[in-house]
């Protein structure tokens, strides 16, 4: 019976040896990119092929991106992010004991070549790429006397690391070695999450969460992300349908979004049974005197009253208030009027950022046209009057871009 013909990977003749130069940092995140796709498409066919595919590529990260400058941090973060798809492919690939071995040995050689960490995720999992609980105590066996060593010698001041640690906490949990593996790391030199988070899980898989808890938060270490560590216990807390206790003690800072909105979306998502207003409110509360900032997200959300009181509050982007009085000019004259004249009054007083005359004109134009809809002109200029009368902007800005317009 003739054997089948290899697979061709495309990615492996761009990954080759010293690939990519020192300026390479964009070219080799795409090329990242598009083999992970690559691979992605023939593990839904064919996952142990696949598997192959991804191992294959983990062996040639190193040597192909070893002289790019990744001091930008995108080339680490784009490795990042496909390592850890390539490891759950591994994981979950159907391949039996000797295959799974050849790939264990070549992942290990890998691991251990990469100078800079690309592959930190590979061995932060070993256990779980060994699958096999007996895989996984034969590996942390072997692993173990030198980890020893390694702890001893940095308890006696010698600059001593190994970077199979992660890799070996990691196999005495896969292996249900839980009690030893917390015996294990109260040895080491000083405490450290990155260690003594897989004590954690090892307290959760003995049933004794509310230890898990409190023994997480006596591990932040000197260099450790104690947000890191908030998240951890909240997704103890929620597991064990503490969703209250949850939400009180860590949702509000532990979700945090790269925008107002898109934190209080990461919590209404996480906690669904809770009001939305009253999510809004709480985060409100957490950021006093700085109100104004979350008039987009109340805006965003529908609850038009209480974006109206925050823009008033405290100081709120005039850009941001014009784009509101603008988009309700229509539909809600009423909020677009306050909107605008919250924007002309912030101005007036010297906020936002390289104010233009045309910003300043924008905001008049979108509260005259407001208050003509709602037939208040005459009261809106009064309005108008008042605020540019206690302008304190530089050089009375607003006052001399509308004073024209108001006499």
């Amino acid at each position: 019976m003739a054997k089948s013909k290899p697979h061709k990977w495309t990615f492996a003749a761009r990954f080759r040896t010293n690939a990519f130069g020192w300026r390479g940092s964009r070219l080799a995140c795409q090329r990242i990119k598009e083999a992970v796709s690559e691979i992605r498409k023939v593990v839904r066919k064919d996952p142990l092929l696949g598997a192959e595919g991804a191992v294959r590529l983990m062996e040639k990260l190193w040597p192909a991106l070893q002289h790019v400058d990744s001091s930008s941090g995108a080339l680490g973060s784009a490795v990042y992010k496909a390592a850890e798809e390539l490891v759950d492919w591994v994981t979950k690939a159907p391949a039996d004991e000797k295959t799974r071995a050849k790939w264990l040995d070549r992942l290990w050689d890998a691991f251990n070549d990469d100078g800079v960490g690309f592959l930190d995720v590979l061995g932060e999992r070993w256990g779980e790429v060994c699958v096999s609980p007996a895989v996984a105590s034969q590996w942390a066996d072997e692993l173990l006397p030198i980890v020893r060593r390694t702890w001893e010698e940095s308890k006696q001041g010698s600059a001593s690391y190994f970077n199979g640690t992660p890799a070996c906490l990691s196999c005495l949990l896969a292996a249900g070695r839980y009690q030893e593996l917390l015996d294990f790391i109260e040895r080491a030199p000083r405490v450290s999450w990155s260690n003594r988070k897989y004590g954690v899980d090892a307290l959760v898989a003995m049933g004794k969460k509310g230890e898990s808890i409190k023994y997480a938060k006596a591990s932040c270490g000197f260099m450790d992300d104690p947000f890191t560590i908030d998240r951890v216990c909240e997704d103890i807390l929620i597991s064990s349908g503490l969703y209250e206790e949850a939400y009180r003690q860590y949702g509000l800072r532990t979700n945090r979004g790269g925008t107002n909105l898109a934190t209080f979306r990461n919590i209404a998502k996480k906690y669904p049974m809770m009001e939305k207003t009253k999510i809004l409110e709480d985060l409100i509360e957490t950021t006093p005197g700085e109100e104004g900032k979350w008039f987009a997200t109340a805006k965003s959300l529908g609850m038009l009253p209480l974006a109206m009181e925050l823009c008033y509050r405290s100081p709120c982007d005039p850009r941001t208030l014009n784009r509101a009085a603008r988009d309700f000019q229509e539909k809600e004259p009423k909020f677009a009027l306050g909107a605008a004249l919250a924007s002309l009054q912030w101005m007036s007083q010297g906020y936002g950022y390289e104010i233009t005359a045309s910003d300043v004109l924008s905001a008049y134009e979108y509260a005259m046209k407001a208050a003509e809809t709602l037939g208040r002109k005459e009261q809106v200029v009064v309005d108008i009057k008042e605020i540019i009368g206690r302008d304190r902007s530089s050089d009375r800005f607003v006052q001399d871009v509308l004073g024209r317009f108001i006499r």
